[in-house]
């Protein structure tokens, strides 16, 4: 298993995404603030972060059924909240239906939507992709 940025692995990004019913359309054209786990030359995990200023939204955190429950999900996570610190990044943010409890055990806390920098709200996650129902959550990195 080794960690490697996503930049050249978009088609099996999507792919992967598709495959777990997640949004893929809106991903950046530029994929550099991506990450991607592989295992025999097959994508297996994903996240990556948007930029928004001081503040990053997390995106696509993603494992593929057949490896979930091995701790590849919170590899994930450490390495891009490692590279949003790189980044002198201040908050994470992120958009949940599904994984709030997980979220909360890695450190995230639920806000509400108009506590969100107004940047963030501008990217494609807050404004059309997902519901507003979804569940809005924030880290701090420092």
């Amino acid at each position: 298993m080794k960690i490697i940025n996503a930049s050249n692995h978009r088609n099996a990004l999507i792919q992967l995404l598709e495959t777990e019913k997640l949004p893929s359309g809106d991903l950046p054209d530029d994929l550099s603030d991506f990450i991607a786990i592989i295992v025999n030359d097959e994508l297996i995990g994903a996240a990556g972060i948007e930029k928004y200023g001081n503040y990053a939204l997390l995106r696509s955190v993603i494992v593929a059924a057949h490896y979930r429950s091995r701790g590849i999900a919170g590899e994930l996570i450490d390495n891009i909240e490692s590279l949003a610190r790189q980044n002198h990044l201040q908050e994470l943010f992120l958009l949940t239906e599904t994984a709030q409890n997980y979220f909360s055990k890695k450190g995230f806390r639920i806000i509400d939507r108009a506590d969100v920098p107004e940047a963030v709200k501008q990217s494609s996650e807050f404004s059309h992709v997902c519901p507003v129902s979804a569940i809005v959550m924030k880290k701090s990195l420092f």
